[in-house]
This record gives C-alpha cells, sequence and structure tokens, in this order.
C-alpha cells in the first residue's frame, strides 16, 4: 500500500465535501507530473487530503483510492475551466 498526498482548494473541494458524497473523482489536474503519480495508485492506497490556499494549510484528513484508471470528463465539457480543445 501507498500514501499519496492530494492538494486541493478547501473553497473548490474540502474534506468535508468528500465526507458528503463519500466518492469523488480528482478532477482538473493538469500537472502531467501529478498524473504520471496518479496513474500510478492503487485501489485501497492512502490519501492524506492536503488544503492548501487557507489559514492554516496542511492536512485535513484521509481518504482512500477506489477507483483507478479514471477518465477526466472536465476536459470535454466547454463550459469547464479545464477543457482542453482538440488540436486540429
Amino acid at each position: 500500500m501507498n500514501y499519496w498526498l492530494m492538494k486541493t482548494e478547501p473553497d473548490t473541494f474540502s474534506i468535508a465535501d468528500l465526507e458528503r458524497v463519500k466518492v469523488e473523482p480528482w478532477s482538473g489536474v493538469r500537472s502531467m507530473f501529478a498524473r504520471f503519480h496518479m496513474r500510478a495508485m492503487s485501489v485501497g492506497d492512502l490519501v492524506l487530503f492536503h488544503h492548501s490556499s487557507c489559514n492554516p494549510p496542511g492536512v485535513a484528513g484521509t481518504a482512500k483510492v477506489v477507483r483507478t484508471g479514471v477518465v477526466d470528463e472536465t476536459q470535454f465539457d466547454p463550459e469547464s475551466p479545464y477543457y482542453e480543445p482538440k488540436a486540429t
């Protein structure tokens, strides 16, 4: 089992949001470095859920990887800030 540090802005998606919805895809990741590490995750790995850009920043809780290989649907939504139009 591996342990991962995943960063989020608490006003975007917080540990309280995760507790409420139970399962949520980690979307909007555009860093190739971060994507590489996310691809190395396995079901059952533990996640340190880190809140950034808040006072105080730090680990707000833990989570568990429950699925891997999830396609980030936000890349296909033209209304999303993470939309990536296909190159022509």
